[in-house]
């Protein structure tokens, strides 16, 4: 009886409670979807498979990868309706279909922190920040000096969480289970780092960035995160002192008055609550550096395994990604709908896309999309195209963006690390017509 009960059980019950007894239910030995097991399928995602002879053995329908219970939600005045990641400290996620616009709103944008949101200053011109460390003179300057003294320039810039996409490692690594929306880009006033530590006047031996915040651990003890990065990064001319985010001030949960902006690496780099930065002949030392913090093999490692980090390199320019944004997983269309007008985003860390593609058959066959040049370096770039669809029933868009050095996207995410950086495997999204 207990065997005939669990067989009788929905076939989305059973991938929330057992993934490896559904998957032998669905698939049996031969990784063949038919018959039975084919009809099971159908009545789980809601339609009939059109392209089910072509659906890999083993794969878990889009429609039940998150299980019956599906993402919490944050509920917060101001913004979106985000996908909560965690508490404490506070992170959330931007569902990809809330990425749609070229310029990302304050409300869309996603949340990650790594200790405490320091309280909001009276005066914001009166934040100071200090630049020293290997510098020949150490310099001390308010924002409201900041404005008066350097050019402020404004750009589009992408800036995405290190360990966006870390859902799609098998084993779980550990961290927050992003999917794809821990990213933004948003338009960004300020002045360029580089201008400010000319200023202070860069000293031949300086090599590395150590970056300072107002934000404390949870904990109270120290700093919340303090990482630092390879001189050339910090004298990239899109590597700016932020004040305004979208010609407004910056909102406190993201950073406000001052934050650094360090364009398609990762956004722990990005310091928050901006308060100094030192410049070292040797790299940073801080809390988030070192060890498996935003670093990654260089060598594979076994997936699962436990790792010291030691043969690590820091995780510098992110992987190239692609989000689908025109509609959200889990779209039902109307009966009849035979094509459809899709578009998203897509970004390369340094580089650009150079193309976007796109299948409704489980990868059998793809199809380019058009991509549009960026507005800027460091932005994303808008995809687009129509794909066409042969009948009623369930369908996964997948899609996939390749890099201007020719990398795209992989089936399943590769280099596993215990920290679960850099996994950008390709993304689907499940429609239902009709």
């Amino acid at each position: 009886m207990a065997g005939q009960h669990d067989r009788e059980r929905s076939l989305a019950e059973l991938y929330r409670d057992d993934p490896d007894r559904a998957d032998a239910v669905v698939w049996g030995r031969r990784g063949a979807l038919k018959g039975a097991a084919l009809v099971a399928m159908g009545a789980a995602v809601g339609a009939a498979i059109p392209f089910a002879r072509h659906m890999p053995a083993g794969l878990v329908p889009a429609a039940l990868a998150q299980g019956a219970g599906g993402p919490q939600f944050l509920q917060m005045e101001g913004k979106a309706r985000l996908i909560l990641q965690g508490e404490r400290p506070l992170n959330a996620e931007t569902p990809e279909h809330l990425l749609d616009d070229d310029v990302t709103p304050a409300a869309n944008f996603f949340i990650r922190n790594n200790g405490s949101v320091p309280e909001p200053v009276a005066d914001p011109r009166a934040w100071k920040i200090t630049i020293d460390g290997e510098v020949t003179g150490p310099l001390e300057i308010t924002l409201g000096e900041l404005e008066q003294r350097f050019e402020l320039v404004t750009r589009r810039l992408q800036m995405e969480c290190g360990g966006n996409g870390r859902s799609g490692f098998a084993p779980q690594a550990a961290g927050n289970q992003w999917g794809n929306g821990a990213v933004s880009n948003a338009e960004w006033t300020g002045v360029r780092l580089r201008d400010l530590l000319r200023a202070a006047g860069v000293k031949d031996g300086a090599r590395f960035t150590g970056h300072h915040g107002a934000d404390s651990h949870l904990s109270a003890n120290g700093p919340a995160i303090s990482r630092g990065m390879r001189i050339d990064k910090a004298m990239d001319e899109d590597t700016l002192v932020a004040i305004r985010m979208n010609g407004a001030p910056i909102p406190q949960m993201h950073g406000a008055p001052a934050r650094l902006l360090v364009p398609g690496w990762p956004g722990s780099l990005s310091q928050k609550w901006f308060t100094r930065i030192e410049l070292r002949t040797a790299p940073h030392t801080g809390r988030g550096m070192g060890g498996t913090s935003y670093r990654v093999p260089v060598r594979p490692i076994v997936p699962g395994s436990r790792n010291t980090g030691a043969d690590f390199t820091d995780m510098e320019s992110m992987p190239v990604r692609s989000v689908l944004t025109s509609h959200a997983h889990g779209t039902r269309l109307p009966a009849g709908t035979r094509s459809l007008d899709i578009r998203g985003q897509a970004w390369a860390g340094d580089l650009s896309v150079s193309a976007v593609h796109v299948s409704v058959d489980f990868g059998a066959t793809w199809q380019a999309m058009t991509v549009a040049a960026p507005p800027n370096r460091h932005s994303w770039q808008r995809w687009s195209g129509r794909i066409a669809l042969p009948s009623d029933g369930y369908f996964e868009i997948w899609y996939r963006a390749t890099d201007s050095q020719g990398r795209a996207q992989p089936h399943a995410a590769s280099n596993w690390n215990p920290q679960g950086y850099g996994a950008n495997p390709v993304s689907r999204a499940a429609i239902l017509v009709g």
